[in-house]
């Protein structure tokens, strides 16, 4: 999550400051994947540092998951739809040569980056706590309906979605209809207010959380600002019915192609709440004095 935030954050920046023009998709497209390759690092040294921090073990395995978990569902999922677009006889398709230079990009890149992010996070000293937790867990009374799963994702979706809407229509009628899209210092606004916004709603539940003595927080905050890529998925359904698709190669690419960006949208957003959560949660135990 936090790679795929940092690529979106510096691709916005270099857009504003006028190092990516809308008239050449391609260079957006490559600075996209050139900085998600180098972000390498700040996934490897955010998993390994977090992971020291819960007393993990097995951090190795958690390295290589980080590796390869997202990038090897992403490039699967981009080399399937790839053939669809192939047996389309389009000229959309994505030869093979540059296959392959994604996954030297891959292997030889990124995947180092991460692994020396992970030996500097764990070599770092854990975050410190500023109240001690007993090893016990302790009975946790029962919740209010509102704070069930389903509901928590249900809500937990809308003020974020509801802050970034009218420009996604905009971003995604310039991907699926090829409109150019300049207003690059109005995304990085709304960019901001999505992940303020992000921040709040996953703040709020895990204080209705911890009110409830419920102190476990970490996976909500996390899915209740997630879910906001559920409701972005939604909005792409609904979308679709305004396109031309007269095939069932189109619904394949369209849907596939978006399933990826949400579920892209989720680790962003969801990374965003727990982190925010946390940040909340060691603020105010902080501020706790016991005499």
């Amino acid at each position: 999550g936090m790679q795929i935030l940092f690529m979106c954050i510096f691709t916005i920046i270099f857009a504003c400051m006028g190092f990516l023009s809308p008239k050449n998709r391609g260079y957006l497209l490559i600075t996209l994947l050139v900085l998600y390759v180098l972000m390498g690092i700040v996934a490897g040294y955010t998993t390994a540092h977090m992971y020291k921090t819960f007393k993990g073990k097995s951090w190795q395995k958690a390295t290589t998951l980080t590796a390869f978990g997202f990038p090897g569902i992403a490039f699967t999922v981009f080399v399937i739809l790839n053939f669809f677009t192939i047996a389309e006889k389009t000229g959309d398709a994505i030869p093979f040569h540059t296959m392959f230079t994604v996954i030297l990009l891959w292997f030889g890149i990124s995947t180092p980056l991460v692994f020396l992010g992970a030996f500097i996070g764990y070599k770092k000293d854990a975050m410190e706590f500023p109240v001690n937790t007993s090893n016990i867990p302790r009975q946790i009374p029962e919740q209010p309906w509102f704070m069930g799963t389903f509901i928590t994702l249900l809500i937990g979706g809308i003020m974020p979605f509801g802050s970034c809407f009218l420009e996604l229509y905009f971003i995604m009628s310039s991907v699926w209809r090829h409109q150019y899209y300049y207003v690059f210092g109005i995304l990085f606004v709304v960019f901001a207010i999505l992940l303020l916004t992000c921040a709040e709603i996953a703040i709020l539940y895990n204080y209705f959380k911890l009110c409830g003595e419920d102190y476990q927080w970490w996976w909500m905050s996390y899915n209740t600002a997630g879910s906001t890529a559920l409701y972005v998925f939604g909005y792409s359904i609904i979308y679709f019915r305004s396109l031309e698709a007269n095939s069932f190669a189109s619904y394949v690419l369209y849907f596939g192609y978006m399933g990826l960006v949400c579920l892209m949208m989720f680790l962003m957003t969801g990374t965003v709440g727990l982190f925010s959560a946390l940040h909340f949660n060691r603020t105010i135990f902080g501020s706790i004095k016991i005499d």
